[in-house]
Order: structure tokens, then sequence, then C-alpha cells
């Protein structure tokens, strides 16, 4: 699927005034957005290069938020509530959309969001190939090493994760290995209906919607894996979670918001990753005149 067909693809869950909105851009820029944003009492707009594109359209109403989340859930907003209550939702293709209003909070906890006021719906797209220019330093002799993917947001990182995944999981470039994914928010196989929308390869299994701790440990405990993933370490218990596992000999796949090794080293939940030893390659994501570029250190 093109850049522009998986665009058009995530158009279907906008209400009929938005979608046509939508596909009124060019072919190119359809291709290059990476987002709608819908703000009610404000135009829709579109981000593709970091920018954000008013589309200069009728200002959002509530009532199409609404119509969103129906489209998305295709009717069955109980099937998607869990969901919901954690700020988003998955559409079919794994496209997600970002929901935002006002909190109906139980026992302490979000139960459900009510009034909603603005949302976000992000395009999902496989990148494959996206690893191609770090799997032979990652894998020596053939099998992943330990693995720590480092950027600031929006530069690629879940895509390369995802990517790097699907390359162990097939043997693409390395050793097949077994690899199980603690996919926290749905961000990286994006789940619907029991299936990956996003291809992680034929020996992944995944773990959805479970904090990332919890689910790395029962991964670790089920799945009998040879590689563990996980998207953005950001908690005390993920680290220990990860050092958990180091321990029982399974490779390590991870990635972390920051600029470069010294800003891990100045953040005591990554500076403990560091001194612990737990992945041998550092991966830095940067742009550079629009292209990505990616560089391979060697940690340990």
């Amino acid at each position: 699927m093109t850049a522009a067909q998986s665009c058009e693809q995530a158009l279907r869950v906008l209400p009929q005034r938005l979608r046509q909105e939508a596909l009124a851009l060019s072919p190119e820029e359809r291709a290059r957005t990476e987002e709608f944003r819908l703000r009610t009492g404000w135009p829709m707009t579109a981000v593709w290069d970091g920018a954000e594109h008013s589309l200069g359209g009728p200002p959002v109403g509530g009532e199409e938020l609404e119509q969103l989340v129906e489209l998305a859930s295709q009717a069955s907003l109980h099937a998607v509530l869990d969901q919901v209550r954690r700020g988003y939702l998955t559409a079919a293709g794994g496209h997600r959309i970002g929901l935002c209003g006002t909190a109906v909070l139980q026992n302490g906890e979000l139960h459900s969001l009510r009034g909603l006021s603005s949302a976000n719906l992000r395009i999902a797209r496989q990148v494959r190939g996206a690893a191609r220019p770090v799997l032979d330093g990652l894998c020596p002799g053939g099998r992943l090493g330990d693995t720590l993917i480092l950027a600031p947001p929006g530069l690629g990182k879940t895509t390369l994760l995802r990517d790097l995944i699907w390359s162990v999981s097939e043997g693409e470039g390395c050793a097949p290995l077994r690899v199980a994914l603690a996919d926290e928010r749905g961000e990286v196989a994006a789940m619907y209906q029991g299936r990956p929308q996003l291809e992680v390869g034929r020996r992944t299994d995944v773990m959805e919607g479970c904090p990332k701790a919890q689910g790395l440990m029962l991964l670790l405990r089920a799945m009998n894996p040879q590689v563990l993933a996980a998207d953005e370490i950001t908690a005390p218990e993920d680290v220990q979670a990860l050092m958990t596992a180091a321990g029982c000999g399974v490779t390590l796949l991870a990635t972390a918001h920051g600029e470069d090794e010294s800003d891990l080293e100045r953040r005591p939940l990554y500076r403990v990753l560091l001194a612990e030893g737990l992945f041998q390659y550092l991966v830095q994501i940067r742009r550079t005149e629009g292209t990505r570029i990616y560089t391979v250190k060697e940690l340990r």
C-alpha cells in the first residue's frame, strides 16, 4: 500500500464533510501527511514535514467528533471502551485516533471521556526496509544484539522498531528468532479484532493494552521469547522489567526519547540503563535537511 493509499484508508473514519476536505489535498500532500487534527471551533488541519496546515474549511463541530468515534468503532463503542479510557482507539488498518475531552473519573481512575473537544488521526504506515541501514551493525555474526533506539518524538523510532521486529521474526538479514512485543498503546502492531494491522512477522507474539512492565513479565513467563521488545521506556518499573529479562538471557529491543547519549546520561531513568550495561548497541536517529540519518554506536 502506498503512502497516499494509506492516507485514503485512514480517511474512511472521518465524517463525510471532513473526508472531502482531506481528499481535496493533492496526492503528494496526502502522501506526506502524518496526522489530521480536529479541534472543536477550528478548521481541520493536516500535519506534514513537522508543520500543521489549515485546510480552510468550516470549524469542526462536537457532533463531528462523535461521528468520528462512531465510524472508527463501527458503531460498537462498547467494544473499544477500554481503548477510549486510555485516550485513543485503533481503527481498521492500524490508524490511531487520539482523543481529548472531559475526563470522567471513578475511584480516581479514568473511566471514560465526554464532551469530546479534539481528536488526532495518526496515519499508520508500514515502512518496509526502514531497518536495512542498521541491520548489519546490530547483527554481528547474524544474530541481533541488545538494542536501544534513541530519538526525539516524530523521527521514526516506532517505525524503525517495527521493521527490526519484522526482520528478526522473518529472518531477514539476521537469524530468525521468536519475538515477544509488549505493545502497551498499540502503536507498533496496531491490533484490530485480534490481528496486527501492521506487519511484525510470523514469529512475533503481541501483548497489547497492558502496562509495559507487566506485559514484559507476562511475555517472558508465558511465551518463551528469544527477543523481548517494547516501545518507549518511560518508567522505573519498565527498566526493572528489562533488567529482569536481561538476567534470563533474552535479547532486548526498545526505544527511548532523547537527543543523544549525553541526554541519556543526564536523566536518572536512562542512566540506569547505561550503568547496568543492558544494551550492546545504541541507534540514534536525527534529521538532516529532511533526511533521517541513523548512527549505530557500540555501548559494550
